[in-house]
């Protein structure tokens, strides 16, 4: 279990979205359940990781989605030397509202500028485990503060999403990301986000920027096919690693991790 106080709150477009800063010259003014952006002590700009979760798919498991990111920020903090925030996007780990994708790309772009803030005139690099990467590609599409992004386990599309939405809402509410009885307003525009967000588009962006690409070879989630399209995309910038041997959850991956350090300790402030 974290402790409570490892979260912080930030108000987004549908309400309270929780966040969690690590590293060290950081201390927050808001506490748990009050809004407002971390104080910062120090103006030496300071190389900032925003964490981003997966899409749940256990049932009943939005709740405990974003338990572990506070030790896994930690955690990257300390071997990396970088600030690193944590966000859950509504609808996972307690933050308000429903699931929606262009709504995790709404509350998204709220951390970045929560990430902004902590690093003080640095740059921000995104990492994203599954859908949080892709997420994360979203953002670079648009947002030039974006310096960086790292994909781990995601899609390169979701045109599968758009195909039966029907059903992908019923998982969405067995999964428990959607909650409200009256919610989607309309199934057609809920639908539409998965064709929308075109994660292909991001990857390219990025062609003078960086991207990390770790996929597992057995990955059973993610084809290993949307990893190769993906650094096909961003070409050049792209770097891109192939676990033998694991599956679609790198957060528990050991060899993840290195590379994601080893990528964080090559990028510039």
């Amino acid at each position: 279990m974290v402790a409570a106080g490892a979260w912080q709150t930030v108000q987004g477009p549908s309400g309270a979205l929780l966040v969690h800063v690590a590293g060290t010259g950081m201390v927050a003014s808001a506490t748990q359940g009050s809004p407002g952006p971390p104080t910062v002590v120090t103006t030496v700009p300071a190389s900032t990781a925003l964490l981003l979760h997966d899409f749940p798919v256990e049932e009943a498991s939005a709740d405990r989605t974003g338990r572990g990111l506070p030790l896994l920020a930690d955690r990257l903090a300390a071997e990396s030397g970088w600030r690193v925030v944590a966000g859950c996007l509504r609808g996972v780990g307690g933050s308000a509202g429903d699931f929606c994708l262009s709504g995790w790309l709404e509350d998204a772009r709220v951390l970045v500028d929560h990430a902004s803030v902590v690093a003080a005139g640095g740059g921000v690099w995104v990492v994203g485990f599954g859908v949080g990467g892709s997420i994360g590609l979203g953002l670079a599409d648009a947002d030039q503060r974006v310096r960086g992004v790292g994909c781990l386990g995601s899609p390169a599309t979701f045109v599968d999403w758009a195909r039966d939405p029907s059903s992908m809402l019923e998982m969405a509410r067995r999964i428990g990301v959607v909650r409200s009885s009256g919610f989607p307003p309309s199934l057609p525009d809920w639908a539409h986000d998965f064709a929308e967000l075109n994660p292909l588009e991001g990857a390219a962006s990025l062609a003078r920027r960086a991207l990390l690409i770790v996929h597992g070879v057995d990955d059973d989630v993610v084809p290993l096919s949307d990893a190769r399209q993906l650094a096909d995309a961003a070409g050049a910038a792209a770097e891109l690693r192939m676990l033998p041997g694991a599956g679609h959850r790198l957060r528990a991956d050991p060899r993840a991790m290195a590379l994601l350090v080893g990528w964080l300790e090559r990028q510039g402030p």
